[in-house]
Formats: C-alpha cells, structure tokens, sequence
C-alpha cells in the first residue's frame, strides 16, 4: 500500500527534508530512481527529448558504475544526477556508519562524473534521524509529495497514468523509477503524463 500524494501529516514530521518546491509558476519537478539501466534509462531520456523536458536522475551507485556511457548521456543532454546509495541501502535497517559509508560511495561515482550537486534521496524514502542529522550537513535530502506506484504490480499502466496526474499540483516533486519493476507502468504513463501537463502550460524543472 501507498499514497499517490505523500500525506501532509508525514511531511510535517520532517520539515528540514524537501518534499515539495514553493513556486507561483506551473511548474513540475520529475524525477526518477534506481537507475541508469540499458533500456529503461534510455527510454526514459528519449522520451524527455522528444518533450524537451529536463529532470532529475537520483542514482544508484552500483548502476553508475556499470552504466557510465548512460550517465554520460544523461549528463550531456542537460539532466542532473543525485545520490541514492551505492546499493540502495534502507536506511532503518543499516546503522548510520554503514549507510554513511554507502552514500559516499556512491558520491564518489557521481564526483569522478563531475556532478557535484550535493542531492541526495533515501532508497525507500527510510531514513533515521540521526543519518538526517548528518546528511544535512552536505547535501539537501530530497524527498516528494507525488508517488507514481510505477514499481507495482497491483497497479494498471492507466491507473498509474489517472492517479499520478490527480496527485499532481503546482510545485511537485514528483517520484518515477527507471527500474525493470516499472518498465510497464512508466512506458506507458511517461509519456502521456508530460504530455497531459504541457498541454495546460506547464513546465518542468530541476530540482
């Protein structure tokens, strides 16, 4: 079970993450997940291309490391890439000195890309609060308040598509994966989601 909207009541207990960004544009913050991978990855970048729509890639350490022409790409063509772990690591179920320890790993294969922008996302949005506490002290621990639910197998391509879109307002963070589990949901929500919010004036940002 989740929500397609991060409830209030959640973003409230952790007011120092960012969740959403505060904007009087109509714009919209995409981003994605767990990869690069071959295949989805670059789907997932042809499809932005076509729309001319810039995003944010929060990475998997591990996947940087055997994917780096991906990341290259991805770079080249304008997106901005985030920590996600080496091995996306859950961070209740690591100590803070171990989960630490993933980050900067996977920082490190980030730096040798020169991306240095200092975002950071918890694999399964779980984090105790003494790794925020520390976290925080280098990069900005980037969240979202729009679920996709791409990931699931309880969730059909048009639900995925409807409830994402529904979810959806002025100033969201808003969370795909470019992982095998998704590739169903999002080849078919993707596209048609870009193309439902361009539609009504609205533009895509970085986060």
């Amino acid at each position: 079970m989740f929500f397609h909207r991060t409830p209030r009541f959640v973003q409230q207990l952790y007011p120092s993450l960012i969740w959403r960004k505060k904007t009087k544009d109509k714009t919209i913050f995409l981003t994605f997940d767990d990869g690069p991978i071959p295949g989805l990855t670059e789907f997932v970048l042809d499809t932005l291309h076509k729309s001319h729509v810039k995003a944010t890639f929060f990475c998997v350490g591990g996947n940087l490391n055997k994917n780096r022409n991906i990341a290259v790409r991805t770079i080249e063509e304008g997106h901005q890439l985030g920590n996600h772990t080496f091995n996306h690591l859950n961070g209740w179920k690591n100590s803070t000195t171990d989960y630490l320890k993933n980050i900067v790993e996977c920082e490190q294969e980030l730096h040798s890309l020169d991306q240095k922008k200092g975002l950071f996302r918890p694999p399964y949005g779980k984090l105790k609060r003494s790794q925020i506490k520390l976290i925080k002290q280098n990069q900005k621990i980037i969240m979202w308040d729009v679920l996709s639910g791409d990931y699931s197998k309880n969730i059909s391509p048009k639900d995925c598509l409807f409830n994402t879109i529904k979810a959806t307002k002025r100033g969201s963070i808003v969370l795909f994966h470019d992982n095998i589990k998704a590739e169903k949901n999002i080849k078919y929500a993707l596209p048609r989601y870009i193309e439902h919010f361009q539609k009504k004036g609205y533009s895509f940002g970085l986060v």
